[in-house]
């Protein structure tokens, strides 16, 4: 059945400001028909090259880069633009920050302000962080300052595994009223009823039959089937490509919602636990669904560019080499795999390097839709599961290093069980290249390389007890080689003065320094993390885990002399005010505030609005 244009506006997400720099610059939007689109700087003499890619009958994906006629373009100051849509000047007042007529960015040469968060789970209770961002930036423009030059995502910016029974019935919607393309039928059984499909997808999801296990393993004897996707919350994982279109398009568009109707979604099922979840979750939805169009505003005046981790796909995503072989020899996860590696790329990707070397995937794309409109991605899995250039820096003084800490795995060849490194031997090498005659070096490490030692231990002891899956050993020390490496570069003479990571993944928020014990090389890390956006780790427990670790792990403790990092000296820095803590819950977002290219400030931007900001003098 054909959808109606009449009702749908033509820009159905964005703009997005993507990757800004002097020689081009990237936009990203969505509308609800084919359309000759360009982007005008206001006073800068400017063309603009126009990308599309036709992702359903009323949903065209653009890109537009901006490049200079003769110069290139002004750095580190605002820069308005206008879009332009079949000749017509779009109105985009709505996306205008305070005393904006257009809205503007900036081309950033040296970084002053930064923002910097990760996952973003668009059901979590708490409040969305990007919003108050959002508030932070308006009020910043609003005082004649630039405010951030730079939004960083470094993982999670949606929820594949994690989906919500509402989001489920309102991407089914959404699929239905664009007319997304469906790919063709997979090998997976599911009630033809989508609302029967609610809380019970895990259930048709592939398995591993437990005659196959190891003999070695409790699942065998205990005759268990093991899944393929491990994630907890798999209820109603997403399974189809067109679902996870329109998952992206529900998490970064307040237009998606105008298309689909939450209000009048119910669950029809008898589980009374089910319909508990569904109803808190469609509360949360609708308040995330208000929230998105300050995002939105967000998103159109700061550079964005973003990272995958394992919830942009799955939870545990290549995780172990034995999960990698299990999904690699079933066609249908290898599939489920490969639909949310794609929807990253279109909606994150090509974004992140202006479809530089993004951009060389983009005709076996469109040669994967069939005359009849389905999507057969067969061919061009290869092309995709070849790519290897999901990494990316940027120019930037201090200079931004942005990891792939996902598709480059250094495996464990003894037992495939066991968590494979976060980076193999051959980018750990570029990266120690990368850091190599600069003072300063940004580096974007979705989990944190410095993590809280207490919660570090208690994986590696899930780990031995086979369950690394169980809770995420996800850590960078998990892994001997890839460690040792890396610390072994971090103690190098030549690496820089100082060394920002930022990270997210853990649901909590924290600010570490590190140096090395011996030596006289003056040079300084810092482990700033920030998450979650839109997440929280359970407040009791982190509370207790925080002093814990305090009196476990402290500077004259013997148990730091067990752990791979003992030649480096980690201070763990407090909150100010009252209620001092070393880790911190509640849902933010993190401004990095530099001076000369080194930290000044890190304070933490909160779903409520309020600020928490790190002492960073040393204890």
């Amino acid at each position: 059945m054909k959808t109606h244009t009449a009702n749908l506006p033509i820009l159905l997400m964005g703009p997005m400001v993507r990757r800004a720099e002097q020689t081009g610059v990237c936009i990203q939007f969505a509308t609800s028909k084919s359309a000759n689109c360009q982007i005008n700087l206001l006073n800068v003499e400017c063309y603009s090259d126009q990308h599309t890619v036709s992702l359903g009958e009323h949903l065209y994906l653009h890109f537009v880069i901006i490049k200079p006629i003769d110069n290139k373009l002004p750095l580190d100051s605002l820069l308005n633009y206008e879009l332009v849509i079949d000749d017509t000047v779009i109105d985009l007042s709505p996306w205008c920050y305070s005393g904006q007529t257009t809205p503007a960015f900036v081309i950033p040469n040296k970084l002053n302000d930064i923002l910097h968060g990760s996952c973003r789970n668009a059901h979590h209770p708490a409040k969305d962080s990007l919003v108050s961002a959002s508030h932070w930036q308006n009020n910043q423009r609003g005082n004649n300052n630039q405010g951030a030059q730079l939004l960083l995502l470094s993982g999670d910016q949606v929820y594949a595994d994690d989906v919500a029974g509402p989001m489920l019935l309102a991407i089914h919607q959404l699929v239905k009223q664009l007319g997304i393309y469906k790919e063709q039928p997979l090998a997976i059984e599911l009630p033809d009823d989508i609302k029967e499909q609610l809380y019970n997808r895990h259930l048709y999801l592939p398995k591993t039959p437990w005659q196959k296990r190891s003999k070695l393993g409790i699942g065998y004897w205990l005759k268990k089937d093991e899944p393929h996707f491990s994630s907890v919350k798999a209820y109603n994982h997403l399974i189809h490509f067109e679902e996870y279109i329109a998952l992206y398009l529900l998490n970064f568009s307040a237009a998606a919602w105008q298309c689909v109707d939450i209000q009048n979604t119910t669950y029809s099922g008898q589980n009374k636990q089910n319909k508990t979840i569904f109803d808190a979750e469609k509360t949360a939805l609708i308040d995330y669904a208000k929230g998105l169009s300050e995002v939105e505003r967000l998103f159109a005046n700061v550079s964005t560019l973003m990272m995958f981790d394992d919830h942009d796909v799955t939870d545990d995503w290549n995780l172990t080499a034995g999960w990698e072989q299990a999904i690699n020899e079933n066609p249908s996860s290898k599939r489920i795999i490969n639909n949310g590696l794609i929807s990253y790329w279109l909606f994150q990707g090509m974004g992140n390097d202006a479809l530089n070397k993004t951009g060389e995937l983009l005709t076996p794309f469109k040669q994967s839709r069939t005359a009849n409109n389905l999507w057969q991605f067969k061919a061009f899995d290869k092309p995709l599961n070849d790519f290897s250039f999901w990494h990316y820096e940027l120019t930037t003084t201090p200079k931004v290093v942005v990891l792939d800490t996902r598709t480059h795995r250094w495996r464990n060849e003894q037992n495939f069980n066991e968590p494979s490194g976060l980076l193999d031997w051959e980018r750990l090498t570029e990266l120690e290249e990368s850091l190599l005659s600069h003072d300063q070096v940004i580096i974007v490490s979705p989990a944190p390389v410095f993590g809280v030692k207490l919660i570090e231990a208690i994986q590696a002891m899930f780990n031995i007890c086979g369950q690394p899956l169980m809770v995420d050993v996800e850590n960078w020390m998990a892994h001997e080689g890839s460690a040792k490496k890396l610390l072994d570069t971090f103690r190098r003479t030549d690496t820089p003065n100082e060394t920002l990571i930022l990270s997210g993944d853990v649901h909590y928020s924290f600010c570490f320094s590190v140096q090395k014990r011996f030596g006289n090389h003056p040079n300084r890390i810092w482990q700033l993390t920030a998450s979650g956006i839109k997440n929280e780790f359970p407040r009791k427990l982190i509370n207790v885990l925080d002093k814990l670790d305090s009196i476990l792990y402290g500077p004259k403790s013997p148990l730091n002399f067990f752990t791979k990092r003992w030649h480096m000296e980690v201070d763990k820095h407090q909150t100010k005010g009252e209620g001092q803590k070393y880790l911190v819950s509640d849902s933010a977002i993190s401004l990095i505030t530099l001076e000369q290219g080194n930290l000044a400030r890190y304070q933490l931007i909160h779903g409520s609005g309020e600020l928490t900001e790190f002492d960073l003098v040393e204890n």
